[in-house]
């Protein structure tokens, strides 16, 4: 059991954020794990991190040998993580070969190849391998301690899946209720800009993904409900949650870990980790409770379409109180500019590219139904409609490509002018309207909430889900 530790050395990470790199140095200080796992799992863990803290080589070698005479299948997770974070080239080539001896395939191009191996084996969590995680990367993070320790028990995924994403918590900082400014004001943004839309009981908002992608989570009041938007720019889906579940507000930030590629949230109050696609928590002492906040539609589509639709609507000020390079198509640049992932997956659907663009139906209802629709192909077809369970849709797709959502039970339609009107098969005309389609008599039926995301990452967290393309 290690419980002191000097500061051996600092490690200093060079970290991928799309197209800015950043340096952060993590200086090893005291450490101290308490748990209520066995001493041998402690130990095993212990000499795991003790390889990324001492500098002498025959206690390094005398600790790889304890490690090899001792290994089991178990231990992988850990050899694989500490692999990624090891800076001596010895600890790195005994760790090399310890892992590949220890699985079929004997030669990883790369760590993400050795993760995607692992994920994709039945290999029991030791038990002491929770407070490993929060023992290593307190040392980055101090506030990362709480995500793990002592949770092995409460977490709904699996713990080996959840990477660092190289920042800090918040250290992609959330604009927490930003300067809105009108739409004559905004004269940063071009036309052809692509921006976040949402209304809500009218109050219409723009968040340009220029600027939200620098951020990719805010806090706002639409339309007098508290929200927090969340922009996962690896998996390409913004979604807008209701903060306030069942009488409690949560706070929600960045936690500066990853699941299959995809953001995780953390919550101020518990400092539980929470799924980005489906507004849960997945780690901590939220999971279990019955909690799945609700989310709200919101449209991808251009600066020019969204104030020709809502001449009132707001928008982000470029007053966010951070200095970064705004401009369309700055940020992430290298990483939208391929379809190669920044972080891998268990596996990959090669039914479509990785990062092209899908419209993801979710309905609380039928929530075991998830439905892909390839945004190319809505493009192809503007108005789509289908079912899911006992709910008949309706896609209509305008001419920016953005996808909206409504209820068509017992309705079919044959025109839609990509604009602002739809003919159903009897003749009757229907206005849409974000939140409606409404004909002439005051009929409404109402917006299904959908989001955009990449069919890489939507496929990651619904292996099950039904594609249509």
């Amino acid at each position: 059991m290690i419980t002191k530790l000097s500061v051996l050395t600092a490690l200093t990470f060079v970290v991928a954020t799309g197209s800015a790199y950043f340096y952060a140095s993590v200086s090893y200080a005291q450490s101290s794990v308490s748990t209520n796992a066995t001493q041998s799992d402690n130990d095993i863990a212990d000499q795991f991190f003790s390889l990324l803290l001492s500098a002498d080589p025959i206690q390094i070698n005398k600790t790889l040998k304890n490690i090899e005479q001792d290994w089991s299948i178990e231990h992988m997770p850990m050899a694989i993580e500490t692999l990624g974070f090891a800076q001596s080239e010895y600890v790195r080539s005994r760790l090399f070969k310890l892992i590949d001896q220890n699985s079929p395939k004997k030669a990883f191009k790369d760590n993400n190849a050795r993760y995607q191996w692992l994920w994709n084996q039945d290999i029991p969590t030791i038990k002491g391998y929770a407070n490993f995680k929060a023992q290593l990367y307190s040392h980055i993070d101090q506030r990362f301690e709480t995500y793990f320790k002592g949770r092995q028990e409460l977490a709904s995924i699996r713990l080996d899946e959840i990477r660092w994403g190289g920042v800090i918590q918040d250290g992609i900082p959330p604009l927490r209720n930003p300067d809105m400014i009108g739409a004559e004001q905004a004269d940063y943004l071009g036309d052809n800009n692509i921006v976040f839309g949402i209304e809500i009981n009218g109050d219409a908002r723009a968040y340009p993904k220029r600027i939200l992608a620098w951020h990719e989570m805010f806090t706002d009041t639409i339309g007098g409900v508290d929200i927090a938007g969340v922009y996962c720019t690896l998996c390409g889906a913004v979604i807008p949650y209701r903060t306030e579940h069942k009488g409690t507000k949560y706070q929600l930030g960045t936690s500066g870990f990853l699941y299959r590629s995809n953001k995780l949230m953390y919550d101020q109050a518990t400092q539980s980790l929470w799924s980005t696609l489906e507004g849960k928590p997945v780690v901590g002492p939220l999971v279990g409770k019955g909690i799945q906040m609700d989310y709200l539609s919101v449209v991808t589509t251009t600066w020019g379409e969204w104030k020709k639709r809502h001449p009132d609507t707001q928008v982000l000020s470029l007053k966010t109180g951070h200095q970064r390079d705004y401009g369309e198509g700055v940020a992430y640049q290298e990483y939208f500019s391929d379809d190669e992932l920044m972080f891998n997956v268990p596996s990959v659907d090669k039914k479509l590219k990785n990062k092209q663009s899908i419209l993801a139906i979710r309905l609380p209802e039928n929530s075991d139904q998830p439905l892909a629709i390839s945004v190319k192909y809505l493009k192809k077809n503007p108005i789509y409609q289908s079912t899911i369970g006992d709910t008949q849709f309706v896609v209509f797709t305008d001419k920016t490509g953005a996808n909206r959502v409504y209820d068509a039970t017992n309705l079919n339609f044959s025109e839609y002018d990509q604009q602002f009107t739809a003919t159903d098969k009897k003749g009757g005309s229907w206005t849409v309207y974000e939140d409606r389609i409404e004909n002439k008599s005051g009929e409404i039926r109402p917006r299904i909430h959908t989001f955009n995301a990449f069919w890489f990452g939507w496929q990651a967290a619904y292996p099950n889900t039904k594609l249509v393309k």
